[in-house]
């Protein structure tokens, strides 16, 4: 049963990688288009996460920390060895 809001598309894969997500999908009891659509979104997430920690390391840049500004939470940190 197809969803209203999926749409199919038809994509080029080498042998190999179509055999290792074949063994995969068994494991997981799950199918190939459930398998890629939680790839995508997991490689998706990953990119957005990519541009906020750039995002971050430009701002870090841009505005340093200055010596003293997170003094105040240094009693809060636990430190586990």
């Amino acid at each position: 049963m197809k969803r209203k809001d999926m749409k199919t598309f038809q994509m080029t894969l080498d042998e190999e990688l179509v055999k290792e997500v074949d063994e995969e999908i068994v494991k997981l009891g799950t199918n190939r288009s459930a398998f890629t659509r939680r790839a995508l979104r997991n490689y998706l997430n990953y990119l957005q996460n990519l541009k906020l920690e750039e995002k971050h390391r430009t701002g870090y840049k841009n505005k340093p920390v200055t010596s003293g500004e997170f003094d105040l939470w240094e009693d809060e940190q636990t430190w586990i060895e």
